[in-house]
């Protein structure tokens, strides 16, 4: 690693805790945030400044000689601090090549991959580990709630030994193909923003640059990739490598058995939904691939407290239960709606779209996840998506979600203030409706719930 590194966007989901932890190996670091510089989430630049943090405006006068620009690949060269980089001919680095860098450099590393779970299969290792005794660095897109504190209020990273690395790794940007993990978890392959061919061909690589594959074998496109000597988990078939039985689920838990070689393991996940109980089976097989002992780990997950912004619940007032979600892609938002629709509660849903480049690649899968999971007695309405400037094509908005999901037979509403979805949502919401707030890339959001229940809370 260099000695200071400006990371520009440092309060995003993947670039804070990778910040955290370059800070907490004795590395000096900067960085800027538009959020910042619009007073948004103060409590995130807060508790970076705790941790040693030099923060900026966003307007290049940070940058200095002397550091190493960690930016998106895709931010342009016009935003001011990369501007200033480039003037300086500084070195720059992606969030991913950073995080490359210290995971395949690690004697004993898990990358976590796949469409969907993966923030809360890391977060299910790290605790694992954790609790086993071990000392784990673990890198995380969601806050995890085991080891949130008052001091630590966004901690989606542990700062632990640098030779036992967890991280989730990402496939959207194609990034996935930098990673040479100990152990590679290929969770589920499903359209989000790339092509199935060009998943396909990036998990493959994945998996076959890994010393041992871990493949779920409820997922059809998992399992059809070409990966030497990979190991299965999952719930459809006895001859998987590690067998989940006998699923029973529950409104805030789930309990299954668990079959691997001569191991037989009662297990519960604190958590609702099948998809988090596929969630808990990948993170058992990866602690047992790096020595943890099945029954451990299966013990310590009876405490894991969860993410943050993953079907996480707000509170409860007059009947009326708000959830938050990260809910994004059609897969995602699928595992939440099937999740709270088991309840048989009237859904309130406002899902806000998490940019623009999505909705092309995506759309017309989540206008169809909406019309088939969404009925009559739920409400479906969808503000303006995500922007944070650039010359990206806004052509397919939020208007067109709305436009089809009508469409596929469902209903569903633009109004492109959220705040003013929020007042509607409220004033429509009665004794034993669900309120979801849905969306990604935007940490308001669960401020935007809170303030949601907080109203609902103050009817007379």
């Amino acid at each position: 690693m260099t000695n200071h590194y400006f990371f520009c966007g440092i309060g995003g989901s993947g670039m804070l805790p990778l910040a955290a932890i370059v800070a907490a190996r004795g590395a000096k670091v900067s960085g800027s945030d538009r959020s910042l510089d619009a007073g948004r989430v103060a409590t995130k630049f807060d508790y970076l400044e705790r941790l040693g943090v030099e923060l900026h405006p966003q307007d290049g006068s940070g940058v200095a000689q002397g550091m190493t620009l960690v930016a998106s690949a895709a931010i342009e060269d016009s935003v001011p601090d990369v501007a200033a980089a480039n003037a300086l001919g500084l070195p720059r680095q992606t969030r991913p090549q950073l995080l490359a860098e210290l995971l395949n450099a690690a004697r004993c590393s898990v990358a976590v991959g796949g469409t969907s779970g993966k923030s809360t299969v890391t977060g299910m290792i790290g605790w694992m580990l954790h609790a086993s005794g071990r000392d784990p660095t673990v890198m995380n897109g969601a806050v995890m709630k085991n080891f949130a504190n008052d001091d630590a209020p966004f901690a989606s990273a542990l700062a632990g030994d640098p030779d036992l690395f967890v991280s989730e790794v990402d496939e959207s940007d194609g990034s996935i193909a930098l990673y040479r993990p100990g152990v590679a978890i290929i969770h589920n392959v499903t359209l989000d923003h790339k092509g199935l061919d060009e998943l396909r061909r990036l998990f493959t690589d994945f998996g076959n640059a890994a010393g041992a594959a871990l493949v779920n074998g409820d997922d059809a496109e998992a399992t059809a990739l070409e990966i030497d000597g990979a190991r299965t988990y999952g719930f459809g078939n006895e001859g998987l490598d590690y067998y989940g039985a006998d699923l029973r689920l529950e409104a805030d838990a789930s309990h299954f058995v668990l079959h691997h070689r001569h191991h037989i393991v009662e297990v519960t996940v604190p958590m609702p939904g099948a998809h988090n109980a596929s969630n808990a089976l990948a993170a058992l097989a990866a602690a047992d691939a790096v020595g943890v002992p099945l029954d451990e780990a299966a013990a310590s997950l009876r405490d894991f407290a969860g993410l943050k912004r993953r079907l996480e619940k707000v509170g409860e007032a007059f009947g009326i239960t708000v959830y938050d979600d990260f809910g994004h892609n059609p897969d995602k938002v699928a595992a939440t709606l099937t999740t709270l629709r088991a309840s048989g509660r009237p859904l309130h849903v406002l899902f806000q779209p998490h940019g623009y480049g999505p909705l092309r690649q995506m759309g017309e899968e989540l206008a169809k996840t909406f019309a088939e999971l969404l009925g009559p007695a739920d409400s479906l309405y969808f503000p303006d998506p995500v922007y944070q400037g650039g010359t990206v094509d806004r052509s397919r908005g939020s208007d067109w979600l709305a436009e089809a999901v009508c469409e596929a037979g469902g209903t569903a509403t633009h109004i492109a203030d959220r705040q003013a979805i929020a007042t509607r949502i409220v004033d429509q919401a009665r004794e034993g409706d669900i309120v979801v707030v849905m969306g990604a890339r935007d940490d308001s959001l669960m401020l935007l719930a809170r303030s949601m229940l907080d109203e609902i809370g103050a009817r007379g």
